[in-house]
């Protein structure tokens, strides 16, 4: 192993660190991508989505209308 240098540590050199990372350890350096880009998302796209006109849905209705008045009964079903 005297020709292959030692890989950099990511909390002192975070760049060189991706840029070893990039080329020799792939799946690490898309790993940290997505961790590092998920944050950022989570701040910028709902305002881009309020930007483009997409609006609040309706919330949906948690119990179901009674309708004023008296109710009409069911006639002609037979089932009595």
């Amino acid at each position: 192993m005297a020709g292959i240098p030692p890989s950099p540590l990511f909390f002192r050199q975070p760049i060189r660190y991706l840029r070893w990372a990039s080329i020799n350890k792939p799946a690490y350096f898309y790993s940290i991508i997505v961790g590092v880009t998920g944050p950022i998302m989570l701040v910028t796209v709902p305002p881009i989505r309020r930007y483009l006109g997409e609006e609040q849905i309706a919330k949906i209705p948690m119990t179901y209308p009674v309708p004023k008045g008296p109710r009409p009964r069911p006639t002609g079903f037979d089932d009595e």
